[in-house]
């Protein structure tokens, strides 16, 4: 596949990365020479320098033969005007663009990006992204990783192994035989930096990162099998009220039952805030002050979100509401180098924008009939949800027997509202969902058990 990408920050150069790392044809272009120059060096790609909305530039980068577009600039008109661009003058077959201004996404406006109006085929709100993703954090409050499948049926949760876990040398047969009506299955494990696919007789280690798949009614009867259990927040503090902020505050209220108090320093900022909620209070102060923390009630608290626009920020102000009575924090971090020093700091979930990003843009992105994706252990994996097609090499193998590809683990199957893991006798039909715990040098595999086409054979 040959795909040019508009934009080489964070997430244009991740988007770049895993598509190269997969043998894709692919093009950088952005108007910083210095950006294209570290894209260039560190990855096996093509580097552009110019505007990424302009005719010519995009003739350059060879859009006129590629498959798709991404355009993920800090600009949204850039963005849009690249995908306009790239469908009147050069026809090419998938253009998606990062918008991230809310105007451009409210549901009145609709109509905007249609083949007639703007021809985008996937518009991503990397502010929308993250919220939910928090969200999604906040039901299963013990997890550092949750990535929901099939229409929520299935959760594949990231868990920590302390000394204290009852699992904690227990290996996967052990834990299938003590909870033979428990729906789960352990798929991943990552230890000392390293991610891998656990046999039968891997024992779990004091200090494991480990993902479980798990079918949604069994969530809170696993987290206590595990040692994981977490009361859901009744109280919860917000430091920053950007958008991200401001959208998970809202969704918040919506829940009912929730008191939040929400910490903003820019003045305009933490008055538009509270003309635009409800029930929340909101605090014109630094997150980083101990009597604001207080004020606000973090003594109390279940958990502190650290929401800003600054990494060092989000890190001290977690670590300051946990010291000041915090039951637990979750802290926005864009930069990959700081979640190395994550355990130091008793920061218990580190969310990276860029990587919510590139995961949802890249299962716009998989060849076959991939309907979900997460990237997860920081990159190294990804959880895949595919549906079978009826010339798929998965339709007619027993799920119990099936021997997917090496460095690949099977979590769950989905046939209407029932779940099957696989230790379940069942044939794999058409229009099934089966969904992967992929290492990142398997997902091509996981792809090609989705495509069409009968040469997996």
């Amino acid at each position: 596949m040959k795909a040019v990408v508009c934009g080489a920050g964070r997430v244009g150069y991740g988007i770049a990365r895993e598509l190269a790392s997969e043998g894709n044809a692919v093009t950088v272009v952005d108007w910083s020479r210095e950006l294209i120059d570290k894209v260039t060096t560190d990855l096996d790609v093509r580097g552009v320098v110019g505007h990424g909305s302009h005719p010519d530039v995009l003739d350059r980068a060879g859009v006129r033969d590629a498959d798709l577009l991404v355009a993920v600039t800090y600009s949204d008109e850039t963005n849009m005007v690249a995908c306009q661009v790239a469908h009147s003058l050069f026809n090419t077959p998938t253009r998606i663009a990062r918008v991230r201004a809310q105007s451009y996404l409210d549901k009145r406006w609709g109509d905007l990006f249609s083949m007639g109006a703007l021809p985008i085929d996937v518009t991503i709100s990397p502010e929308l992204e993250v919220s939910r993703s928090i969200l999604q954090r906040l039901e299963t409050p013990g997890a550092f990783a949750t990535a929901p499948f099939a229409n929520s049926r299935v959760q594949v949760l990231g868990l920590r192994v302390d000394e204290q876990s009852p699992v904690a040398a227990s290996t996967r047969a052990q834990m299938a035989e003590l909870f033979p009506d428990l729906g789960f299955d352990i798929v991943g494990v990552q230890r000392d930096q390293t991610l891998f696919i656990p046999q039968d007789d891997d024992p779990l280690m004091p200090g494991d990162n480990i993902y479980v798949s798990l079918a949604a009614g069994h969530v809170k009867r696993a987290l206590d099998v595990f040692g994981r259990a977490a009361p859901r927040a009744r109280r919860v503090v917000i430091v920053g009220a950007g958008n991200i902020g401001l959208y998970v505050a809202k969704a918040l209220e919506r829940v009912g039952g929730v008191r939040v108090r929400l910490i903003e320093n820019d003045k305009a900022q933490a008055e538009q805030a509270a003309d635009a909620l409800r029930r929340t209070v909101v605090l014109h102060g630094d997150g980083l002050d101990r009597d604001v923390l207080r004020e606000a009630g973090v003594e109390d608290a279940e958990l502190a979100l650290c929401l800003t626009n600054d990494d060092k920020v989000n890190l001290l102000s977690g670590v300051m509401a946990k010291k000041e009575g915090a039951a637990r924090s979750l802290c926005l971090v864009n930069n990959q180098a700081f979640h190395p020093v994550q355990e130091a700091l008793d920061v218990d979930v580190m969310i990276d924008p860029r990587a919510v990003t590139v995961s949802t843009i890249l299962q716009h992105i998989r060849r076959g009939r991939i309907t979900g994706l997460q990237t997860m252990g920081d990159g190294m994996a990804e959880a895949l949800e595919g549906v079978t097609l009826s010339t798929s090499p998965l339709v007619g193998q027993n799920l119990s027997t099936l021997e997917p590809p090496e460095g690949v683990a099977v979590c769950a199957m989905v046939r209407g509202d029932r779940v099957y893991f696989r230790r379940d006798s069942v044939v794999i039909q058409e229009n099934d969902r089966v969904i992967f715990f992929a290492l990142k040098a398997s997902v091509p595999k996981v792809e090609q058990l989705f495509r069409v086409s009968l040469e997996y054979f």
